[in-house]
């Protein structure tokens, strides 16, 4: 695989990917980080429906956690949506397959907790052959220092840091198009 095939996103080849961000998690997330999340999460998701990314969303224990939070859900209200109850996203084989089928190897990871769900789908989708990009500032843990921990984890492992501004210049290629200007109105 060359550098730009690792580092760079490509629309055609790529899918955003939000792990649990649930109604009776995110209250335990500390509030500016939560709101960080959100925040950049609703970029990307607006991102991928103005450039026809697919979206995956997935719900950890939903009977205890809850749905996935509906502001995120009405942006995509085409996505796939998982339940689980394993923390790695790839413990459910319909989840697997449909990845595996779409033919797309680069996969945008948001989501929570770092340490738990996002850490094990990040390590597996990497044992799986897919090329990870952990967007930092759309991913949380209740504690810093598990996120931190858990960052730097992934990279060890494997996975491309990256951030929500760059997920989206990369994604548009070039500057001055109609998915351009609408894009470059939310990272302002």
């Amino acid at each position: 695989m060359s550098i730009r095939d690792r580092f760079l996103l490509e629309p055609e080849n790529a899918i955003l990917l939000v792990i649990d961000v649930q109604e009776k998690l995110s209250p335990a997330m500390a509030e500016p980080a939560l709101q960080q999340l959100l925040k950049n999460t609703g970029i990307l998701l607006e991102s991928a429906q103005e450039l026809g990314l697919p979206v995956i969303f997935t719900e950890q224990y939903v009977k205890g956690l809850g749905s996935t939070l509906a502001e995120l859900k009405q942006r995509a209200p085409a996505a796939s949506c998982y339940e689980k109850m394993t923390f790695s996203c790839c413990g459910n084989g319909d989840f697997v397959r449909q990845l595996k089928q779409s033919g797309r190897t680069q996969i945008i990871v948001t989501g929570m907790e770092a340490h738990v769900c996002v850490q094990q789908t990040v390590i597996d989708l990497l044992h799986n052959g897919f090329n990870v990009h952990l967007v930092k500032d759309a991913i949380t843990s209740r504690s810093s220092d598990n996120k931190q921990t858990a960052i730097e984890a992934m990279v060890l492992a494997g996975a491309i840091p990256t951030n929500t501004e760059s997920v989206v210049f990369q994604l548009l290629k070039v500057a001055g198009s109609e998915p351009f200007r609408k894009l470059l109105k939310l990272v302002k």
